[in-house]
């Protein structure tokens, strides 16, 4: 095995990635602590994974299909044809429990991946707590979250097939910018529905994806049908991540040459995030750990499923039984007070029914600030995992997350993105439970990216103007009527 050698004659088992291939380094004296306190937890995570992990493959009861809006049978691939690249329909409904991940999309995760996996050392001594804090962080992929893992294959195999543009939804930004990162790695065209909430909050989002090259477009608006029915309805509409969908979606049905990319909430998506915890597995062990809690934000759920699936598998094996906890926003809880029905993916209705935990397809949550988690619906995968009993879930306002954030970015440094907020409010809870019961019970958390672009939303949270939303128990009883009532 190759060696980094640190000044001390001290070695530590592993190597560097430069272009793929090995690098030695020694590093002197006074950059030791620090590259022992890296290294130890890195040293043999450093190879990319080459395939792809499909739970669905390695459950017993299998998830329910996706069903045809209009006959309510079963969704065949060539329904799903003149939205979608061929293979990422053949990925999506596949048993096959690896998937070899190509050349050229390993090649694109070699300008960040491994990402690191770090202990909280300085946010457990605030704490004082014995619990041991690792966090899987994505924020240092080139959009700065865990987005561009889908984004790249997906542009890929749009390319592959001949196909010449892209069109797509976003919540935050953080899926527009990548997507469009992406696309312009493989010469695609890139055209994006941005949540007027966060169109208008986070225009530095806006730009990135506008600096590769993606045209951008506040979500409802008045160039699709879909965009000009709820701007009728309300024009001051804030947006949600169905209704720009929606719009996404009746663009690419209505050109030949274009496709749409989800970036979350399908199986194929959450299957590209396992290269996070297919990474994270092999760093852990490489340090002796083993994770009794793992904690991730949800809100379509593929940075959670990310992590979370590789695990669940080694969990299923009996190797491990850590438990798995959910974090969500208290304005859009879909696992915590949705219902586990069928339903639409769009406010309009125009894509397939899906089982999972949802809140009605036409409920649009108020505008919190954690964009990327305002979704009226939880991943059919995740939502069905749930149902199994593998994963819990609960819900956590906005304040509280910004707090932990405050705490988190003043002890570890970095600014976390709202979205992680939620999973380290939750880390927290857990780890003061810890230090009240003497516990040292080992928390593994999904950072899944920064908030250099959401720093308005702090300057809310230090001025004190940033408020607590709450969903209304009558507008969700409202919009759950309007649920398709499908004989499951």
């Amino acid at each position: 095995m190759p060696f980094l050698t640190i000044s001390g004659d001290k070695q530590w088992p592993g190597c560097l990635m430069l272009n793929g291939k090995q690098m030695h380094v020694r590093l002197s004296n006074g950059f030791r602590a620090r590259a022992r306190s890296v290294i130890n937890v890195n040293s043999t995570a450093i190879e990319i994974p080459c395939q792809w992990y499909n739970l669905v493959a390695d459950l017993a009861i299998k998830p329910p299909p996706p069903l045809h809006p209009k006959t309510f049978e079963p969704v065949k691939p060539e329904d799903l044809s003149p939205l979608f690249a061929y293979e990422l329909i053949k990925q999506e409904v596949t048993d096959e429990r690896f998937i070899d991940i190509p050349e050229e999309v390993i090649d694109v995760y070699r300008l960040w991946r491994p990402t690191p996996l770090i202990r909280a050392k300085r946010l457990e001594k605030l704490l004082d707590t014995p619990a041991r804090i690792y966090y899987k962080y994505e924020g240092v992929s080139p959009a700065g979250s865990h987005k561009p893992n889908t984004a790249v294959p997906q542009v890929y195999y749009n390319a592959q097939q001949g196909v010449k543009n892209v069109v797509t939804e976003t919540g935050a930004g953080q899926w527009g910018s990548s997507l469009a990162f992406a696309c312009s790695l493989f010469g695609l065209g890139c055209e994006v529905w941005q949540v007027r909430a966060s169109y208008d909050q986070k225009p530095y989002r806006k730009l990135m994806m506008q600096t590769w090259g993606a045209k951008v477009h506040p979500s409802p608006s008045d160039i699709t049908q879909a965009g000009r029915k709820i701007l009728q309805m309300d024009p001051s509409s804030p947006g949600s991540l169905g209704i720009a969908i929606s719009e996404a979606v009746e663009i690419a049905a209505a050109n030949d040459d274009t496709k749409y990319c989800l970036g979350s909430v399908l199986n194929h998506v959450l299957l590209h995030q396992t290269v996070i915890g297919e990474e994270c597995i092999r760093q852990m062990e490489a340090i002796g750990e083993t994770p009794d809690l793992i904690i991730g934000c949800t809100g379509g759920g593929s940075n959670f499923a990310g992590l979370s699936f590789p695990f669940i598998r080694e969990k299923l094996k009996g190797k491990i039984n850590p438990v798995i906890r959910a974090v969500e926003p208290a304005a859009c809880p879909s696992l915590t007070k949705g219902v586990y029905a069928y339903d639409f993916g769009d406010t309009a209705g125009m894509t397939p029914l899906m089982k999972m935990h949802t809140l009605g397809h036409d409920f649009i949550p108020d505008p919190i600030h954690a964009g990327g988690l305002r979704y009226h619906g939880m991943a059919p995968l995740i939502s069905h995992v749930h149902e199994l009993g593998f994963m819990e879930a609960i819900s956590i306002p906005q304040t509280e997350c910004f707090q932990g954030a405050i705490r988190f970015a003043r002890s570890e440094g970095i600014i976390p993105a709202p979205e992680p907020t939620h999973a380290i409010a939750a880390t927290i809870q857990e780890a003061v439970r810890c230090r009240e019961s003497g516990e040292s019970k080992v928390i593994l958390m999904a950072m899944c990216g920064h908030g250099h672009f959401d720093l308005a939303s702090y300057e809310k949270y230090l001025q004190g103007s940033l408020v607590d939303l709450s969903f209304e128990e009558e507008k969700i009883k409202e919009s759950l009527a309007k649920v398709p009532q499908v004989q499951a």
